[in-house]
């Protein structure tokens, strides 16, 4: 495991090579620079599923997993059925410790309710935690033009809330670039995207949006919520 210094070093010079190079380039990069220490956390979003495409590619056998939360839509878990039968990438299921009737009954009732940041601590950031234990770098698919949190990122970065390297392959794209590669290329996505679900959480702090929303409008709508602390760059998501 690199150290935090050590890999700002690195990172600093990383970042000017890959400067405008493609997807895949960073993807390869990242490929040759840390696996078989190298893991991807997807949520099964059209990003993510362009990714898992272009790692079928170039390294299959990367460690790919997804963070069950245990209130994910069934249109998302069939879609993982279907990401492992074109590519043969099975997604592993990283749950949380408790089970949802647990944790509703631990917490009397529907803790995302009243306080959804800490159900998301408790059933995302503490099972990704977990997730990367091992790990030297991780692979997300956000896009800096989503929000003003994920502006900030880098191509590579060090991600100091779980001490290790992230690498944001499609950080430069945009909503049309990512639905443009899918379907040139046929990438299988969840079918909500077409009912007006442009992102997808879990069901109950998801919903459709409407015409002229922001795409992340539908996420935790009516609170000022706008992540869930995966990838935030401070600890006030949590």
């Amino acid at each position: 495991m690199f150290t935090e210094v050590e890999s700002r070093v690195d990172l600093e010079l990383a970042n000017e090579r890959l400067a405008g190079k493609s997807p895949q380039e960073i993807l390869r990069w990242a490929v040759e620079a840390y696996y078989p220490r190298l893991t991807m956390a997807t949520a099964f979003g059209p990003e993510g599923c362009v990714i898992l495409h272009m790692l079928a590619e170039i390294e299959p056998k990367v460690r790919v997993f997804n963070l069950d939360t245990g209130y994910q839509f069934a249109e998302t878990l069939k879609l993982r059925d279907q990401i492992a039968e074109r590519y043969g990438i099975e997604v592993e299921l990283v749950s949380a410790e408790t089970t949802v009737p647990e944790y509703e009954a631990l917490n009397g009732g529907a803790l995302y309710v009243r306080d959804s940041n800490q159900c998301c601590h408790d059933r995302k950031v503490v099972p990704l935690r977990r997730a990367v234990v091992g790990y030297d770098a991780w692979i997300s698919a956000i896009r800096a033009d989503q929000s003003t949190h994920r502006a900030k990122a880098s191509v590579v970065g060090w991600d100091a809330k779980f001490d290790l390297v992230k690498v944001n392959p499609l950080l430069s794209w945009t909503k049309r670039d990512v639905w443009a590669f899918i379907v040139t290329n046929h990438v299988p996505y969840n079918p909500l995207h077409d009912q007006g679900y442009p992102s997808i959480g879990c069901w109950p702090c998801t919903r459709a949006i409407g015409e002229g929303e922001d795409e992340r409008a539908g996420r935790w709508a009516g609170q000022a919520k706008t992540e869930c602390g995966l990838h935030s760059l401070d600890s006030s998501q949590l």
